[in-house]
This record gives structure tokens, sequence and C-alpha cells, in this order.
């Protein structure tokens, strides 16, 4: 196969289109989480996350305005205002946590978000959680807990990605109501467009100008956010989240082993574990929202072919 196929190859079946392309998404955010360490050695975490919301909404423009098509409109503005917010809060702690934490603990605790998204979905959405899924939450949970160990090597800056993870977990709330309401691509667009004015604010009460290197970190961050989000939302509407979910996981080697060359860091064993328990309670929640989903799915046009009472 020459270069020039190997270029225009793809999967024969959906399934693997999808898998190719939430691994593709998966090494985008990694490389990112690289990116963001290394910029925000010299300049303030404020300023790294309005830089990558910058360049991020100048790499999404071309995509959006590919074939001629005008930007999206939304009737749901306030709606976009609340999320943006929440998820601004969501970034400043996971980009801080990715500068000041060990790479391995920042991104094995930002995994918490299903599990605190599994709970807002009972509390926001009055969705109905058996008790598998309860065990399982709980069981994330502990792990959390083995990462954190409590009273042995526990510090507050800890808790930074924990908080980031359960922000991360309203916003995916929040994206679930919006999704009914606007196609993806607009969703992505009134992020980015409210994100960029949102963090210019705290970045400018720390402002750094970055030296020349640092600018290609800065792009680098908003180039590989957009590629990340753009390449995760078309492996979902390809595959099914069950079987995509763990192809996710594999974001924690890929930064582990960079984080290993590149920052002399080495995972240690509590937190090893404790991503293990997590990912592990993460892909049994997928997988039984999976297996409802498609229950309810099949159900549906029985119910509808039975005659009114």
């Amino acid at each position: 196969m020459n270069a020039r196929a190997l270029l225009r190859w793809r999967p024969a079946t959906v399934q693997g289109q999808a898998a190719l392309l939430m691994l593709g998404s998966t090494s985008a955010f990694a490389l990112m989480a690289i990116a963001i360490r290394y910029a925000s050695a010299t300049i303030p975490t404020t300023e790294v996350a309005f830089f990558r919301n910058f360049f991020g909404l100048l790499a999404l423009l071309p995509i959006l305005l590919r074939g001629g098509a005008g930007l999206p409109r939304t009737r749901n503005l306030g709606r976009y205002v609340v999320r943006t917010v929440v998820g601004l809060g969501s970034m400043l702690c996971a980009f801080w946590a990715i500068g000041h934490l060990p790479l391995s603990q920042a991104v094995s605790l930002s995994y918490a978000a299903p599990l605190f998204a599994t709970i807002a979905a009972v509390i926001w959405l009055g969705e109905v959680v058996r008790i598998r899924r309860w065990m399982a939450v709980s069981a994330g949970f502990l792990g959390v807990l083995v990462i954190l160990r409590p009273g042995v090597a526990f510090t507050t800056a800890m808790l930074v990605p924990v908080i980031g993870a359960l922000l991360a977990a309203l916003v995916a709330i929040q994206m679930k109501q919006l999704s009914k309401l606007d196609a993806p691509d607009t969703i992505v667009f009134y992020t980015y467009l409210l994100w960029v004015p949102l963090s210019l604010v705290p970045a400018l009460f720390q402002w750094v100008w970055p030296s020349p290197t640092v600018w290609w970190w800065l792009v680098a961050t908003g180039v590989l956010g957009t590629l990340g989000q753009w390449l995760w939302t078309r492996a979902l509407r390809l595959g099914e989240v069950s079987a995509l979910q763990p192809i996710s996981f594999v974001q924690l080697p890929i930064v582990v082993l960079f984080g290993w060359w590149l920052f002399g860091e080495v995972i240690d064993m509590w937190t090893a574990i404790g991503a293990g328990i997590v990912f592990g309670a993460n892909g049994y929640i997928a997988h039984r929202e999976a297996v409802l989903s498609r229950r309810a799915a099949s159900q549906r046009p029985s119910e509808a072919a039975k005659p009114s009472e």
C-alpha cells in the first residue's frame, strides 16, 4: 500500500470507522494535555485557557464554512451562556491540574465526570438508575478515593481536578439538553464563540506575553482541542457509547508515556489501581446505558402498534 492509498484508507465497517475516529479524538486530547503542560510552565492557566479557545475557534471556522455553508444560528443563546460559564470553570480546573499535578493523576481524576453525570442525570433529568449502575458509581468513587488516598498522600490541590470533573458532568447534562434543540456543529460553534470573551476576562488579570516558543504550544492547544471535539462528535454519531468509551481510556497511557519521556514522571501504584477501578466503573455505566437505550428503542415500535384504549 503506497502513501496516498494509506491516507485514503478507512475501515470497511461503520463500527471500525467510529473506533478509528474515537482513537484519533483521544490521541488529540492527550497531545493537547502535553501542550498545556508546556504552555502553563511560563504563563498562567487562565491565559492558556483563553488562547486554547481563541485558536480553537479559528480552527473551527473553516470546518463550519466548508462548502459555502453559513454560520449556524440558534434561539437558545441563554442556555449557551450557562453552559459556557460552567464549562469554563471545568476547563480552568482541568488546565490547572494538568499544569501543577502529575499528568497521570490529573487525567485519571478527570474520568470521575461520568460518575457525577450519572447522579446529575437522576437529579436534573429524572432518569431512573437501577442498583447495578449505582454499584458501578460507588465503585468508581472508591477508585477516586484510592487515587486521592485521604490521610496518606492527599493534598487540597488534588481536589481541583475532582471539582473540574463535577463541573464537566453538569456540562454533559446541559449538552444532552441542547442536543435536542440544536445540531452538534451549532453547539460547538456557540460554545467557542462565548468561551473566547468569557475566558479573556480572568486572563487579563494575570496577563503575561508568551515567548515565541510558547506561542506554538498555545496554537497547538486550540487546534488539538478542536480536532479532538470534532472527531469525538463524529465517532459518537457512528458508534455506540459502550463500544467507544473504553477507547477514550487510551488517553491515560499516552499521557503517562509522554509524562515519563518528557517530564520524568512515573505513575504510582495507587494512581494506577484507582484509575483501573474508575475506568471499569465508567465502562460498565456506558454499557448499561447502551443496553437500556436499545431496549427502549426496540419497545417503541411495538408500543406504537398497539391500538389506543
